[in-house]
């Protein structure tokens, strides 16, 4: 018997899930910043050079990457939820090879417009 963890939708379960757990981790550091830009001209500057640096480019890029991978499969829920599918089977598993394509299509045009 096939194990139910090694199925195309059970890893667009993982990836929507994960991504959705590191954007939340990621969050309360952009609020950081974004604090920054309001109370600390100076600090800020310095942030901004930091950011400049290209370890934290490619950082960046996996943001992107994790925000992409997140809306996509997220959409492919909403659609498994709420369009009418003669087999929801068919559904899940067409969505998912789609669903990765456009994030890392998005990733690539992140990247080739950042650096």
């Amino acid at each position: 018997m096939k194990s139910p963890r090694n199925h195309r939708a059970y890893w667009a379960f993982l990836g929507h899930r994960l991504s959705g757990l590191a954007l939340g981790l990621f969050l309360p550091a952009h609020f950081y910043v974004l604090g920054l830009a309001l109370e600390d001209k100076a600090r800020m500057d310095a942030f901004l050079r930091f950011a400049d640096m290209g370890a934290v480019k490619f950082g960046e890029w996996g943001l992107v990457l994790l925000l992409s991978i997140h809306m996509c499969f997220g959409l492919r829920l909403l659609a498994l939820e709420l369009l009418p599918w003669s087999t929801t089977r068919d559904a899940r598993l067409s969505w998912i090879g789609w669903g990765g394509g456009v994030s890392l299509g998005i990733g690539l045009i992140f990247v080739l417009g950042v650096l």
